[in-house]
């Protein structure tokens, strides 16, 4: 969309402009259309769905932080003394529309997604073993995250100057 690219090569550092926020309203209102649909925590479905999907991200996350020689609490932009995982926060930001695709395809083939059930849970678990585009080649979203932990890490040693992060084709 363009309204998003924009807004995307418009961003600088601090998002003075705001352009983060108005791309997530924008993205939320085109992406799940149900009537007065609001993204939250303690929002009406999907936002069970999201909120289940983000965590296990969360989880492929802070595993890949700490297999790369990071502690996960230590964030780049996220800060909270009570959060363990700032910086998976930070890190995953970019999958998150992973969950968001299987999100959408529950919606698009189950009766009901109310309640979380057994079948659903499998699905959004799926997220670990389906492919991604990073550097050039597919792999499986857990090893483009540790690709993308790893390449944090070697910028923090100061021997590389880009993360890693998938493309979405």
């Amino acid at each position: 969309c363009r309204k998003m690219e924009l807004w995307a090569k418009e961003v600088t550092s601090g998002d003075a402009l705001n352009h983060e926020s108005r791309a997530a309203v924008f993205y939320w209102q085109n992406l799940i259309t149900i009537e007065n649909f609001t993204r939250g925590q303690k929002g009406m479905p999907p936002n069970n769905l999201l909120n289940y999907g983000y965590a296990i991200l969360r989880a492929i996350t802070a595993r890949a932080i700490v297999s790369s020689g990071m502690l996960p609490t230590l964030g780049i932009f996220h800060r909270n003394k009570y959060n363990a995982y700032c910086l998976a926060d930070d890190i995953m930001e970019p999958y998150r529309p992973y969950i968001d695709l299987i999100v959408c395809h529950i919606m698009e083939t189950e009766d009901s997604y109310d309640e979380l059930t057994i079948e659903i849970k499998k699905q959004l678990l799926n997220i670990a073993t389906i492919d991604v585009f990073i550097d050039g080649k597919n792999s499986p979203l857990m090893v483009a995250m540790s690709r993308t932990t790893h390449s944090l890490h070697e910028c923090f040693e100061g021997t590389a100057r880009k993360i890693l992060y998938p493309v979405y084709v």
